[in-house]
């Protein structure tokens, strides 16, 4: 295991790192990822432009992220035991994203359910970069469900993957790698180029933290479903990662998503997610507790492996 942890310590750690988040939540002032973010703008204005953009992005992805990750394991690897089990506990704190999730999703919901539209627009644009301003409920909360399906990916499984790997250095990278992609990867002039380390670093880390948060999904859901809409619709979406999530997210909650958006004032026809019923307010609570469960899921998967690891040990 690279982070050196055996496996009842990372159990143990990881539980340590997502009650963090959910008794304190994210940084309100001088979060490191606020930090990282100037950095990156910084790194991207001297290093984005002609010639060699491909090569250049990848000098700029790695000028971003290997410091602070050789960093952080140079620390660890000196530091008292107690120490480093603090620091891997709250790197993980600081790179998960779990109650942020709740506090920007349910806040939707809660404005849909007394009928207050133009709260829940401006609180939906928080967390999609689709137009809300004309957005009507159905719209909103299909915007709400697909932001918890994809960023519980984003925000939590992938960071508790790499945690489960390298500890907390792998979780630092994961997060710092996804918010480069967050800001990067995009296919329009700027980026195009530039961006394409960024996207496909991102793509590659969170290649099996996506299917096994899809399998999560699918298992605490409607399971036939959820692995039906993942084996036919994922194909279709753009990205490798967020198809299979969303697809088995929506197919284990029974919804319809996917379809038209509205990006940049232009309407996107998007492949669908799922089967079933169009989403209503109701669901972005539906799609909280999946995600939740999930969570509770890694946990008691890790706590599992963390038993037989002890029993093999001691046997």
């Amino acid at each position: 295991m690279l982070s050196g942890l055996s496996w009842p310590w990372l159990a143990l750690l990881m539980a340590a790192g997502i009650a963090l988040d959910l008794l304190l939540g994210e940084a309100r002032r001088w979060h490191p990822l606020v930090g990282f973010g100037n950095l990156a703008k910084r790194i991207e204005g001297a290093l984005n432009r002609a010639p060699a953009l491909r090569l250049r992005g990848l000098l700029a992805w790695a000028l971003a992220v290997l410091p602070g990750v050789a960093l952080a394991t140079w620390i660890i690897q000196l530091a008292p035991w107690w120490l480093a089990c603090l620091l891997h506990a709250g790197l993980l704190y600081f790179c998960i994203g779990l109650r942020s999730l709740r506090e920007h999703a349910i806040p939707i919901a809660l404005a849909l359910a007394r009928g207050d539209l133009a709260s829940a627009r401006i609180l939906t644009s928080y967390i999609v970069s689709r137009d809300t301003r004309e957005a009507g409920e159905a719209d909103l909360a299909k915007a709400g469900v697909e932001s918890l399906l994809e960023n519980g990916n984003d925000a939590v499984f992938g960071t508790l993957f790499w945690f489960a790997v390298a500890g907390g250095p792998g979780a630092l990278l994961f997060r710092l790698s996804n918010t480069l992609d967050a800001m990067w990867g995009y296919r329009n002039e700027r980026f195009f180029y530039f961006g394409w380390a960024a996207a496909r670093i991102d793509d590659a880390l969170n290649w099996a933290p996506a299917r096994l948060t899809a399998f999560s999904y699918a298992w605490l859901g409607d399971h036939r479903r959820a692995l039906a809409c993942w084996k036919e619709q994922a194909p279709a979406w753009s990205s490798p990662n967020a198809g299979p999530v969303m697809a088995a997210g929506a197919g284990a909650l029974g919804l319809a998503l996917g379809g038209a958006a509205i990006y940049d004032g232009e309407v996107e026809h998007r492949p669908p997610l799922g089967r079933g019923a169009p989403a209503q307010g109701a669901d972005i609570v539906r799609a909280w507790r999946l995600v939740a469960m999930s969570t509770a899921l890694w946990l008691a998967a890790a706590w599992a492996l963390a038993a037989i690891s002890f029993g093999v040990f001691h046997a």
